[in-house]
């Protein structure tokens, strides 16, 4: 196996990071790639960087290449599109989940190919989207649904997208944000602040990663309705209001986390066809909005705390000297 020499993002510590080098071995059955672009995805790698990953959570949470430990340092983020270099694929755009580095070797699998009509630089979106599409999966959302999703971050953006795609439904984004009005526009959804949301919903799906956000989600839905809890809340534990019509609605509160395909797609679906296809739907130029900022790779170590704090951060993208003019 050849072994070289890559520049990472390495978290070192609570709110600490540096750029350090990196060997990799390109050894048979892999494809070594040149990084383009690469993605921070917010809530989940601030939670990385903060230290806020359970420590009985540490395994379950690891990403695919991920390198070191949650206690750090540890390597983290899974979004990243290269050309591959080298082989019979030389030149080919790819997607791995693989975190911030300018070279990586990954096996031939986990290299997949990025659509024709998916630019680059949109296709840091893929493991998002993925997400937002396994959420969808586990809400079981259906044609005609009224359907709130609370929190108008990247991936409850994406699964309003997705929503609202399907015949009939009627969907709105909610957020504290009513900047983020513009956003729900874009993705084909109402928008709506916390108090000004219409109840009575056949399905919530939350994505806020806070208790008032899951109070408004539960508040929200009609009877025997679906919440679908999608974030990540790391360490904090939040208040679960389930008092008052909680019981008497019998609401169901159904985790989802794309670490898993639901039980009624498993049979059909594996992990390389669920990525294959959120990187097609990235096909629509509508979806750039959820890229809200990029950073040089070479400027990453000085940025990335400020990226992660900047609550207006959805996607923010990261560029590598490889990208030619």
């Amino acid at each position: 196996m050849r072994e070289d020499v890559a520049q990472a993002l390495w978290i070192t510590g609570p709110g600490a990071v540096e750029i350090r080098e990196t060997e990799f071995g390109a050894g048979s059955g892999m494809v070594e790639v040149e990084t383009l672009y690469s993605g921070i995805s917010r809530g989940t790698e601030r939670l990385v960087w903060s230290g806020g990953v359970p420590e009985g959570e540490h395994e379950t949470m690891k990403a695919p290449f991920q390198e070191g430990e949650f206690s750090f340092p540890v390597k983290y983020s899974y979004a990243a599109v290269g050309r591959v270099a080298g082989g019979e694929r030389e030149g080919e755009t790819v997607f791995a989940l693989h975190p911030h580095q300018d070279w990586f070797a990954v096996p031939q699998e986990a290299a997949v190919p990025v659509p024709a009509p998916v630019p680059p630089e949109r296709a840091v979106l893929a493991a998002n989207m993925e997400t937002a599409l396994n959420i969808v999966w586990d809400a079981g959302v259906s044609a005609g649904d009224r359907v709130t999703v609370v929190g108008a971050g990247v991936v409850g953006a994406m699964a309003g997208y997705l929503c609202a795609r399907m015949p009939g439904t009627e969907v709105c984004l909610v957020d504290v944000d009513e900047q983020k009005a513009a956003l729900a526009e874009a993705m084909g959804c109402e928008f709506a602040a916390p108090r000004q949301a219409a109840g009575e919903r056949d399905v919530v799906i939350h994505a806020s990663a806070s208790s008032d956000g899951l109070a408004t989600a539960i508040g929200l839905a009609g009877m025997e309705a679906t919440i679908v809890e999608a974030s990540w809340f790391g360490t904090h534990r939040p208040e679960v209001p389930l008092g008052g019509a909680f019981h008497q609605r019998r609401l169901r509160i159904v985790g989802s986390q794309v670490g898993q395909v639901p039980p009624g797609r498993r049979a059909r679906w594996n992990y390389r066809r669920r990525l294959e296809k959120a990187l097609d739907l990235l096909a629509d130029p509508a979806l750039d909005v959820l890229i809200s900022g990029e950073t040089p790779f070479d400027g990453l170590a000085t940025e990335y705390g400020a990226i992660l704090e900047d609550s207006a951060t959805l996607c923010h993208r990261i560029r590598y000297a490889s990208v030619r003019a």
